[in-house]
């Protein structure tokens, strides 16, 4: 333990006397000085034990004894030791007297014992306590790193740090919940600073903040960031009656160390799973399950055992982009396609800009398997439109993490492909977080639609996520194209998470109100408007009447009020014009769709 005015008047060999002050000699004592000016308060710093003779003091006057006691009291001396048959044979009665006032320690020290005895006395103990506490750091730190190799890791690990600091220890994940506490009793003590902890968890690593309850007599709560990247992996929390002392820092330090290497893989690891996991999916999506189950070996648990989801993840931003980048080139397509323009709306349902089977991007890859691991930027990717891929990545992975479930998150450009197990905690985290943010939507009173703008903050992390049918193994690249479908009617509804078995539900009229489709549409009508416009004819409204009446020549004309003859010349004229067969069902279908996507 430190020294104290106790320890030094227990010294025999330094045969010190109390005269006032008795009840407080178990204060710390942080160094000893000897000073004889008439006010050292400047330069000293508080938890000293002075040291006088009264050279140039006149220690018998009252009033002046009591203000010199007042100033070293005032900064935070902790003990008065007067040389006794120096310049005043004993201690004088006005010095007594102010210090008994005071309540500040006084000790007589004999003419025998010299001030460098009390200064090495002091200065012994202070590097005793030093050693002790360097000594039992290290012997925490071996006691520590034993905890996390074993089974239980982070949870004995925190038992052993509850312990060493005389007080409790838990652990926040990335999302904020809390993974493990020590002792048990310590969790709802512990469950009060989660906030705390997520403040801390979103500034840049390392960090650390001091931290108590509301109520009076709360616990000092030190929390620190764990994880060396950008942001912090999980949060730290101690909380202890009274400061750190030495030991207990050095064991908070070892702690903070030994959960870091837990949760930071090594590079040469990291990047070789990716680069497997990254294999093994590219061998999922090309439709080669065996190669990808030889290949992963037993490295994901029970994931290519049993059902899973496919997910996969576009930012809302990304997908505004996207449709405005491509209406122009759209728009040209459908321009000049003339009578032959019906292949560009043949995307197969997979959405434009959509990877399809094999063809995914795969450039980082990362595996979790009851551990987070972050999902890397991948190169060429704005930040903005990384964020909320990060957010959702954090979130499957600290839920497989929980869970103790395997699960494998690829960055594909600016998406995620997501493969979780069906009904697992990831897949449930994704589905959370797309009804947290259809919620924030709806409570700002922001439209529907890829193309919003009315959410603020929300829209700016949204995401739009599209999910397959649950899938063995064997079915992995079928899965990959049912949730790129899923994709692409999310944007298309502006619907957050759409699951594959929903793409049928519903009419599909609302698929086409893409720019894209419309972009078609105009070019395919876009001749029958112009004679339309010129005052030749209603060939547009006579074409829809036509249509909606399955070619009843008499129902439709009857609709339009013109004899079914005039309605025959406009159709023919319609098939002139546009070079198509009306006979044709194809034709007919294409007609019937752009009207619709145009109003």
């Amino acid at each position: 333990m430190p020294p104290t005015l106790a320890s030094l008047v227990q010294h025999s060999a330094l045969r010190l006397a109390v005269l006032t002050g008795q009840d407080r000699l178990d204060t710390s004592v942080r160094w000893a000085h000897a000073s004889e000016l008439a006010d050292p308060t400047p330069y000293l710093e508080g938890g000293e034990l002075l040291l006088v003779t009264a050279l140039k003091l006149d220690a018998e006057d009252a009033d002046a004894m009591r203000e010199y006691v007042r100033r070293l009291a005032g900064k935070g001396v902790v003990g008065l030791g007067f040389a006794a048959g120096v310049n005043y044979e004993k201690v004088p009665d006005a010095l007594v007297d102010a210090c008994r006032e005071a309540d500040l320690p006084l000790l007589e020290v004999p003419r025998r014992t010299p001030f460098i005895a009390i200064s090495k006395a002091v200065s012994a103990a202070i590097a005793a306590e030093q050693y002790r506490a360097v000594t039992a750091g290290f012997d925490a730190q071996r006691e520590m790193t034993r905890a996390a190799l074993s089974h239980e890791g982070p949870s004995a690990l925190l038992a052993k740090l509850a312990s060493q600091v005389a007080g409790w220890a838990a652990l926040y994940d990335a999302s904020g919940a809390m993974v493990a506490t020590a002792p048990n009793w310590a969790l709802r003590r512990a469950a009060r600073f989660v906030g705390d902890a997520e403040r801390l968890r979103d500034r840049p690593a390392p960090a650390s903040a001091v931290v108590s309850g509301a109520e009076e007599g709360d616990d000092r709560v030190e929390l620190q960031s764990i994880g060396g990247g950008r942001r912090a992996r999980a949060v730290l929390a101690v909380g202890t009656a009274a400061p750190l002392g030495t030991a207990e820092r050095y064991a908070v330090h070892s702690a903070v160390a030994l959960l870091t290497l837990t949760m930071e893989r090594s590079r040469a690891l990291q990047e070789g799973e990716q680069r497997l996991g990254a294999a093994v999916m590219r061998m999922l999506l090309s439709g080669e399950p065996d190669h990808a189950r030889a290949v992963a070996g037993n490295l994901y648990g029970g994931l290519l055992d049993a059902p899973m989801r496919v997910l996969v993840a576009e930012p809302a931003s990304a997908s505004a982009v996207r449709g405005r980048g491509s209406a122009a080139a759209a728009g040209a397509a459908g321009a000049g396609s003339g009578s032959g323009g019906s292949a560009s709306a043949g995307s197969g349902g997979s959405g434009e800009g959509a990877s399809g089977g094999s063809g995914v991007r795969l450039p980082v890859v990362t595996v979790t398997e009851a551990s987070s691991v972050r999902v890397p930027t991948p190169d060429g990717v704005p930040d903005d439109l990384t964020r909320p891929l990060d957010q959702l990545a954090d979130l499957a992975e600290t839920a497989a993490s929980r869970s103790g479930e395997a699960v494998l998150v690829v960055p594909d450009g600016n998406r995620l492909v997501v493969l979780a197990s069906d009904g697992g905690s990831a897949f449930a985290a994704c589905a959370q977080y797309a009804s947290s943010f259809a919620k924030a939507l709806e409570a700002s009173g922001a439209c529907g639609g890829p193309h919003h703008n009315g959410a603020g903050a929300a829209a700016e992390d949204a995401l739009f996520i599209g999910v397959s049918a649950p899938a063995g193994l064997a079915a992995a690249a079928v899965a990959f194209k049912q949730a790129d479908q899923a994709l692409s009617v999310a944007r298309r509804r502006g619907a957050p998470f759409v699951e594959h078995e929903d793409v049928a539900a519903g009419s599909v009229l609302p698929l086409l109100a893409d720019d894209a489709v419309r972009a078609f549409a105009d070019g395919l009508l876009r001749s029958l408007r112009d004679h339309d416009a010129n005052g030749r004819g209603d060939l547009v409204a006579s074409l829809r009447a036509w249509l909606s009446r399955h070619g009843q020549w008499d129902a439709a004309a009857a609709d339009l009020g013109v004899h079914r003859h005039t309605l025959r010349y406009r159709m023919r004229r319609v098939e002139e014009i546009l070079g198509r067969s009306l006979d044709d069902p194809d034709v007919r279908m294409e007609l019937w769709l752009a009207l619709k996507a145009t109003g």
